[in-house]
């Protein structure tokens, strides 16, 4: 091969370092989150709380897995039959490099019985 082609290869290859080295981390964060929104349903604290405890209760636990990309204006609490749902609702933003940027959507549901 050319030093031409390899030198577009490398860029190509920079380019996707740069991808994964801004998104990693992101994903690594929601599945912090996914995995408070998957103990929900089986905390006894959880299944006792109102609906603004209950929002405290996960924005502290967002809190102390150093999860800061989770606002509490993102964390929304319905009554329903018997249940409290809570959903989690966000959309990470980073620059990558220059003018370019990235938005990650993720959503995350728990439903928990009420006693």
């Amino acid at each position: 091969m050319t030093m031409i082609s390899w030198l577009v290869i490398g860029v190509f290859l920079m380019f996707q370092i740069v991808i994964a080295m801004n998104v990693i981390p992101v994903y690594l964060t929601d599945s912090s989150v996914k995995s408070i929104m998957e103990s929900l349903p089986n905390d006894n604290i959880a299944q006792g709380a109102s609906a603004n405890n209950l929002k405290g209760l996960v924005a502290k636990r967002l809190s102390m897995n150093s999860v800061y990309t989770v606002k509490p204006e993102n964390i929304k609490i319905k009554r329903g039959h018997d249940e409290n749902i809570v959903t989690i609702e966000y959309e990470p933003r980073g620059k990558l490099f220059g003018n370019l940027e990235y938005i990650v959507s993720f959503k995350h549901e728990a439903k928990i019985p009420t006693r």
